[in-house]
Parts: structure tokens; C-alpha cells; sequence
């Protein structure tokens, strides 16, 4: 009986070693690591995905994020094709053009389910319509950014393509070569008209995307080997954003004044929560009020696809339904 009892407790004692061991190995590995790769630098309007360090949405969920900066959508699926990220911050026309190449990817979390782009010129430049653009200068943010494919969607309205126009790459401070006449016209989002209007870019006609072709603006995408072998950190990224999204609607000053201190852009703390409120009205949509934050509507993004075959940005047949999946959601 001694010699059983001294085997029970050699058991006992090497079982509660073996679970200090594994929580010490645990902890020692730290929080999972997660980046982002964006199409922009870190700017006021992506204010939540920059606050973790204040907030901890992505801290809770057991996730150590960074975000790594980009040019445009093209940028951000470069930068995770590349090793960089795990996950591409971009636009559904960069999505098409790299499944378009071959790339195996897929759509998990729609941003922002409407579309903000639009093309700006002064008033004395008298471009009201499409048509208007013919043989104009228009200034894009970078050639792989949503301001270039909206822009194409824009001209398709007026049976226009690229080569009836002259695209300039002008950088995010599209504005200014607005104002200085080096550009007619300049493709931006709903933000950028926003801040060059604190600015004063003056009186000024606006062709709204949206009322064409209601797009999403910007998704979430991995890559396919991503997503079927890493769906628990996705489950426990899309949980994270959907919660810094929310707290964001629902918190716009505060999320104004973290602006200040993690954005490159953001010392106008009224500029800050105009420019939030505007991403926070994209954020949400029919689908996402009946699904949660991050719900797809698929009808509306094949037709986006279809219009972008039509326009000759990609070449093959895109079913989203095979390249969008919704499955990560977290439950509304």
C-alpha cells in the first residue's frame, strides 16, 4: 500500500509539474501575431485599428497586432503575398486584379459595404457627368488604389475607359494639385474631400461613385492557404475588429481624441471626428444591420465583378461566391 501510495503522489506532483510547464511555455509564447497590411499609412479614419495599445480589443483576444502601411489596395495584397501580413486591408478592384493573376484568395469581412469614392473638380472646370472627364487630367492616389478603379467604373458610366483620360499619380494630398491646376479632376474618397474642404479647397462639383455602382469600399483578405489553415486566430481577428468597429460608432469623441496620438494625420480633433463619423456611416449597411458588422452582400459584389469584366480590369468570370466566405463572423 505504501509502495502504491508514494506511485499515486510521484503521479500527482509529475501531472502538476507538467501544467506549470505548459502554462509557464504558454505564457512564455506570448500572444498570437497578427498584421495588417493596409492601403494607406496610419490615418485618423482607421483610428481603431491603430488603438490597441489604449483599448485592447485585440489584446483581449489573445492577438498581438501590427499594421503595416501601403499604397493603395494592390499594396496591401502585395505586402501579404509577401510574408509581411497575414491579412490585406483592401479594395474589391484589387481583390478582382489579383484572383484576375491567378492568386488563390478569399474575402472574410466587408469594412465598409458602401462605397466612398468619388471625383472631385473645381466648379470653374464645369465637370458635372462622366462625360465631362474626356480628355481630362485626373489625379488618382497611387495606380493600385480604389480612387484608379472607381475612377474606371466612373468613366464606363460615359462608355469612356483609361485611355480617353490622363491619369496622375498625386499621392494622398491629391488636393493640392487640384487647387494648383496640375489635374482637372482628382479621384478621392468621401475623408479626403472632407479634410480638403477644412482646407479650403473651395467651391467644387462632385460625382458620387456610389450613385453608379454601390461597391464596397474596402474588405478583409487572406490568402486561401491562410484561411483553411489558421480560421481560429481569423475567428479571434474578425472578433477583435468587429468590437474596435463598434466601440468606434459608438464612441466617436473618444475615438477623435486617441486620433490625435496614433494617426499621422490627426491633430484637428473636429477634422478627427468628422472624419470617423464618415467611416462609421460606411461601416454599416442593410446586410450588416440584419448580420453584424462585416456581413457581405454577395448580389451586389458579383455585379461589382461582372462591371469590371465589362470594363476590361479583369479577364476571366469571378463567382464571389467561391471567394467569399463568412463563416469566420463572429455571431451578430
Amino acid at each position: 500500500m505504501k509502495k502504491s501510495m508514494t506511485k499515486s503522489m510521484f503521479s500527482f506532483v509529475a501531472a502538476a509539474l507538467f501544467a506549470l510547464g505548459a502554462t509557464s511555455i504558454s505564457q512564455a509564447a506570448g500572444p498570437d501575431k497578427v498584421a495588417v497590411a493596409g492601403w494607406s499609412q496610419p490615418i485618423s479614419e482607421i483610428t481603431n485599428l491603430l488603438v490597441d495599445g489604449d483599448k485592447g480589443f485585440f489584446k483581449a483576444k489573445g492577438l498581438e497586432l501590427t499594421y503595416v502601411p501601403g499604397a493603395g489596395g494592390g499594396d496591401a495584397i502585395r505586402n501579404m503575398l509577401t510574408g509581411q501580413a497575414q491579412v490585406a486591408f483592401t479594395d474589391p478592384g484589387s481583390f478582382f486584379a489579383a484572383l484576375d493573376k491567378g492568386e488563390k484568395l478569399r474575402a472574410i469581412y466587408d469594412i465598409y459595404p458602401q462605397n466612398v469614392f468619388n471625383v472631385v473638380s473645381l466648379k470653374s472646370s464645369n465637370i458635372t457627368r462622366p462625360a465631362d472627364l474626356k480628355g481630362k487630367k485626373i489625379g488618382v492616389y497611387s495606380l493600385s488604389s480604389g480612387t484608379r478603379q472607381n475612377l474606371l467604373v466612373l468613366l464606363h458610366q460615359a462608355g469612356l475607359t483609361e485611355a480617353d483620360v490622363t491619369i496622375v499619380v498625386t499621392g494622398l494630398l491629391n488636393f493640392a494639385p487640384l487647387i494648383q491646376g496640375q489635374v482637372d479632376a482628382t479621384a478621392a474618397t468621401d475623408t479626403g474631400l472632407l479634410v480638403a474642404r477644412q482646407k479650403g479647397v473651395g467651391d467644387v462639383n462632385v460625382m458620387e461613385v456610389r450613385n453608379y455602382l454601390n461597391i464596397s469600399s474596402d474588405m478583409f483578405v487572406v490568402t486561401e492557404e491562410t484561411y483553411q489553415n489558421r480560421k481560429d486566430l481569423l475567428k479571434r481577428f474578425l472578433a477583435a475588429y468587429r468590437d474596435s468597429a463598434a466601440w468606434m460608432i459608438q464612441n466617436p469623441d473618444e475615438a477623435a481624441a486617441l486620433a490625435v496620438k496614433r494617426t499621422i494625420n490627426g491633430k484637428d480633433l473636429a477634422v478627427n471626428r468628422e472624419v470617423i463619423q464618415l467611416r462609421n456611416v460606411s461601416s454599416v449597411s442593410p446586410m450588416t444591420k440584419a448580420h453584424g458588422l462585416g456581413a457581405f452582400d454577395l448580389v451586389v459584389l458579383q455585379k461589382a465583378a461582372e462591371t469590371y469584366k465589362k470594363l476590361g480590369m479583369v479577364q476571366r468570370d469571378i463567382r464571389v461566391a467561391d471567394v467569399v466566405s463568412q463563416d469566420l463572423l463572429p455571431q451578430k
